[in-house]
């Protein structure tokens, strides 16, 4: 016969199993298809060559075209853009003239961006182009008016004809074939050639969170790591090893990061090392429970808002700065400032992925104490309650009458029970 506990503790399971776990999912589900759903640029920086009139045209077209979908920046010519480019400033430029746009473009910066500054470019071309068209047509037509207007003054009919058709022909023409604005894209700072379309680069990214995590619960719950500073040592030489393993992966045999090796594994390393000692510390703290934090944390949220797939400008507004301060967006944004751009730019990431390796070697470090005052506070009250009963103030009367029982326990019994309930954690 099943006991009244064991019936309400299968309910409470399947409560779990059909109400909370389903939730979890289809919030974890909408995590990351939600911003993959709405990628879009906004205020995306883009520099803009010249002061002239069709480049005027151009930025009033674009914004009232794509509203709030570009920051721009004015630069007096295409060297000065292409610097701003390689310092991270913006992500391509537009260079109008009177007979081509050139795209100055950063691959390296962000394929999908890339695709959409060439975009960008062609259609102004194809509106500058229809523009002229239409210039064209209209002094045409003048023309054609004032042709026919003079062979309305002629005495002859049929010569009036003649002009009007002949000019109606020249219109024709000049409209069938217009000017042709042409559209040039330069590279300013492509991926590697082995990597064209950077699905290397953010393959090799987005494992790194889950292999950061492993390693920060392997570390919280290796019985062998007694003491914090065990663990520290552990977590640093784990993430650099692992991180070396990455580097050869994604370099020695696919090649998408070719630049700057060492300063390259050194952010994968602190990297990884934002990562695991995170999960490290909040597992030290929580328990268990820790490492499901940890991985909503970092898995659900920054992965899903770090942007490495396409540009963090390209999500949702809010998603952009949730994402780059957590770890794994931060982290993937200084690896490309690092491979591909010298560093510039980084700054700002390099300093999230230190904070958080910081708080998490700090909870590593000291997590033991807090766990020790909370288990002192309830060891304190666990002995609190043993006195009481050792006192026999709270035992049972004896059927019929008023008068207690008394413990008949001996006196190492009580000793002994006080000396289990003081056990202390081993980091000490």
């Amino acid at each position: 016969m099943s006991s009244p506990l064991s019936g309400r503790s299968a309910w409470r399971e399947v409560a779990i199993a059909a109400v909370a776990l389903p939730i979890v999912i289809t919030l974890a589900v909408m995590a990351f298809a939600w911003p993959a759903g709405r990628i879009a640029p906004r205020d995306v920086p883009v520099g803009i060559v010249g002061t002239g009139p069709a480049t005027q045209n151009a930025v009033e077209g674009l914004t009232r075209a794509k509203p709030g979908a570009f920051d721009f920046h004015l630069y007096a010519d295409q060297q000065a853009a292409r610097s701003a480019i390689e310092n991270r400033d913006v992500y391509g430029a537009f260079a109008i003239s009177g007979d081509s746009v050139t795209v100055l473009k950063a691959s390296a910066a962000g394929p999908s961006v890339a695709q959409l500054l060439t975009e960008v470019g062609q259609q102004l071309a194809d509106k500058a182009t229809q523009q002229i068209a239409q210039q064209a047509a209209a002094q045409q037509k003048a023309a054609a008016q004032q042709k026919a207007a003079a062979a309305h003054s002629s005495a002859k009919a049929h010569k009036q004809a003649a002009a009007q058709r002949g000019a109606a022909q020249q219109g024709a023409a000049a409209a069938d074939s217009p000017v042709k604005i042409l559209v040039k894209a330069v590279d300013v700072v492509p991926v590697a050639t082995e990597d064209p379309r950077g699905v290397v680069f953010s393959s090799s990214v987005f494992p790194l969170t889950i292999c950061g995590i492993i390693i920060g619960a392997f570390v919280t719950m290796a019985r062998g790591l007694a003491r914090p500073r065990h663990r520290v040592l552990t977590l640093l030489v784990a993430c650099a090893v692992a991180a070396f393993g990455i580097y050869v992966v994604a370099q020695g045999f696919l090649g998408a990061l070719p630049h700057d090796h060492v300063a390259t594994w050194a952010i994968l390393s602190l990297d990884l090392l934002s990562i695991s000692a995170t999960a490290a510390g909040v597992i030290r703290l929580f328990g268990p429970a820790g490492l499901g934090l940890s991985a909503a944390l970092m898995v659900f949220i920054g992965n899903a808002f770090s942007g490495a797939t396409s540009a963090p400008e390209m999500l949702p507004k809010g998603v952009e700065d949730i994402g780059q301060w957590l770890p794994p967006g931060a982290g993937a944004s200084l690896l490309r400032d690092t491979t591909y751009f010298g560093g510039n730019g980084g700054g700002g990431h390099l300093a999230v992925l230190i904070l958080w390796s910081v708080i998490g070697l700090t909870a590593v470090l000291f997590g033991h104490w807090v766990m020790r005052d909370s288990r002192g506070a309830r060891d304190a009250k666990t002995d609190a309650k043993a006195d009481v009963v050792a006192s026999g103030e709270y035992l049972p009367a004896l059927p019929g009458s008023g008068v207690a029982s008394p413990d008949r326990r001996p006196a190492h019994a009580h000793a002994h029970a006080h000396a289990h309930a003081r056990r202390n954690d081993g980091d000490g």
